[in-house]
């Protein structure tokens, strides 16, 4: 049979010193007893901290898809003016790569997608990747318990265990405002930024005030002769210098034994006090709610400015924001807040409400991401059962990670896994650990699948709506909250308490099996109640190829039988 294109290559990655030795970790130098062939769409935090952890943990046949032409998730798609991490870099990383020469505390854009690529390249991630491949659909096969993917462009591959990590907020939002496809001149989303747009001495109009918006306002305002910002809600502020850091500061951190490990700990320190603020001591929401507004009065003395930038709604139950840099920048003589609700777009503007129109030479789109766990792949399990229709408007899962009747499936960063203020690193870092030990379990069954009790699920679920119920979370519309007022995407403790509940995976809250005809090794049970598997056939079981990732399905005449995807 003809061979398979090469996989696409990354270009070599620039040198980035700084990365610490890869230290042990749960499974590292252990060889899996059956060789998977793990399926990982998505190729940001979550992707990569999946692979790096199932290689150290001795799985070799890995595939990461990817829809862009390069890994990084979100942090090689939003370029836009401005992007950068809002939480300390030193704390957003992984705790096995530990890179000791940021540049500043919140490191921008550019310093963190090369962070991401230095360690999938180190940890020979990149070898895995397929990049331009756009996963849309995977279904579960009953009876040879395989997921088959299919692509954008119609190839198919055929993995053991499907590991979605798409992130998010990954699908820019775009309002679907009367007029706006008759506007004259560009028009882009801040996560599509055009560089070829000249902003000097133009008008530029910004829709949204969120975390993006935020960012790149200033450098705009820099830029364009006017600005005007159309506001739907006030953001709340805390201060951020971010100046890069000194020399002297630098070299002790990069040459001085313990202190990086001292500023990460005391960093998440930080950050879990923030989250106790939202969740178990209200009082030190209400100070820091307080601090809040004292720094966002001092930033902007014109007092009917301070009146349109005051929120109207508790700190915590939409995002916490951080510059130093954007009221200011509202400040401007040639920069106006919008406060008034758009009524339509025209060829050379934006008319409000109050039927004034304020001339633009440039539309951007500062609205944010709609919000879904899986996007854009369709997800069927076990019956034909489609993801999107368990889950409704309230998408569920064990620990954010596992989801009835979808066997072998793993979701990173899935619901009520995000948090109002910290590391989702953290988080994602936990969810790569506790997929390897799932691997683990399921050997050590001799079983094909696993799939989660209905009943542990539905229970795990209730315990966390339970906490949320009536949380800081439940006062205000925002992305973190369905349409029917479910709190989807928050967990409501902290980051090591999460990571302690999933250290271990319980085998009896999962049903194991395999595939018929066949049964787990001499000597060890299927444990569990959720059913076999029907029907008959084994394909890509002991007979399948020995090397490589996962499979790729032949598309055509002249091509029958399988491939590897290498």
């Amino acid at each position: 049979m003809p061979g398979l294109p090469a996989l696409p290559r990354l270009p070599a990655l620039p040198g980035v010193p700084g990365l610490a030795a890869v230290s042990g970790a749960r499974g590292a130098g252990t060889t899996p007893r059956r060789t998977r062939r793990v399926a990982i769409v998505g190729t940001g935090f979550s992707g990569i901290g999946a692979a790096v952890a199932l290689r150290r943990a001795g799985h070799d046949r890995i595939a990461l898809f990817e829809r862009g032409d390069d890994v990084g998730g979100v942090w090689a798609r939003n370029t836009y003016p401005g992007a950068a991490c809002d939480v300390p870099s030193y704390v957003y990383s992984f705790s096995f790569a530990q890179r000791r020469d940021w540049s500043r505390p919140c490191s921008p854009q550019s310093e963190v997608h090369a962070y991401l690529r230095r360690v999938a390249h180190d940890h020979g991630v990149l070898d895995d990747v397929h990049l331009d491949t756009e996963i849309v659909d995977a279904t579960w096969d009953e009876q040879t318990c395989e997921w088959t993917l299919r692509a954008a462009d119609g190839r198919e591959f055929v993995a053991d265990v499907l590991v979605p990590a798409c992130g998010q907020l990954t699908r820019p939002a775009v309002p679907d405002v009367p007029g706006a496809e008759r506007f004259g001149g560009p028009v882009f989303h801040s996560a599509e930024w055009d560089h070829d747009v000249d902003l000097a001495g133009r008008r530029v109009a910004v829709v949204g005030t969120g975390a993006s918006a935020v960012q790149f306002v200033p450098p705009v305002a820099e830029a364009a002769a006017h600005v005007d910002v159309y506001q739907r809600s006030a953001p709340y502020l805390l201060p951020r210098s971010n100046t890069p850091y000194p020399r002297v500061v630098r070299e002790v951190v990069e040459r001085v034994p313990g202190v990086q490990t001292v500023r990460r700990e005391g960093g998440r320190l930080l950050l879990e006090g923030l989250i106790a603020g939202f969740t178990v001591a209200p009082p030190a929401r209400a100070a820091l709610e307080a601090a809040s507004r004292a720094f966002m009065r001092l930033q902007v003395p014109d007092p009917e400015l301070r009146a349109r930038t005051r929120p109207d709604y508790p700190l915590g139950c939409k995002r916490m924001l951080f510059s130093s840099a954007y009221l200011p920048a509202l400040g401007r003589d040639d920069v106006e807040l919008v406060t008034d609700e758009i009524d339509h777009v025209t060829e050379r503007g934006i008319v409000t409400a109050d039927g004034r129109q304020r001339p633009a030479d440039v539309l951007v789109w500062g609205t944010g991401f709609r919000t879904r766990f899986v996007a854009p792949m369709r997800i069927r399990g076990r019956g034909g059962r489609d993801l999107a229709d368990v889950w409704g408007d309230a998408p569920r899962a064990h620990h954010g990670i596992t989801v009835a009747s979808f066997p072998n499936m793993f979701l990173l960063y899935g619901p009520n896994t995000n948090l109002g203020v910290g590391s989702v690193v953290e988080m994602i870092e936990a969810q790569a650990g506790y997929l390897v030990d799932a691997l683990a379990r399921l050997d050590a069954a001799g079983a094909d699948a696993m799939d989660v009790e209905p009943t542990v699920m539905a229970v795990s679920d209730a315990r966390v709506q339970e906490r949320l119920h009536g949380s800081i979370w439940t006062r205000c519309d925002s992305w973190y909250r369905t349409e029917g007022g479910r709190v989807s995407t928050n967990w409501p403790g902290f980051m090591r308490e999460y990571a302690a509940r999933v250290r271990r995976v319980r085998t009896s809250e999962y049903a194991f099996w395999s595939r018929p005809g066949e049964s787990p090794d001499a000597g060890v049970a299927a444990v569990g109640t959720g059913g076999t598997a029907a029907g008959t056939g084994a394909a890509g079981g002991p007979d399948a190829p020995a090397s490589g990732s996962v499979t790729r399905r032949a598309a055509g005449p002249g091509t029958p039988g399988t491939r590897e995807a290498r």
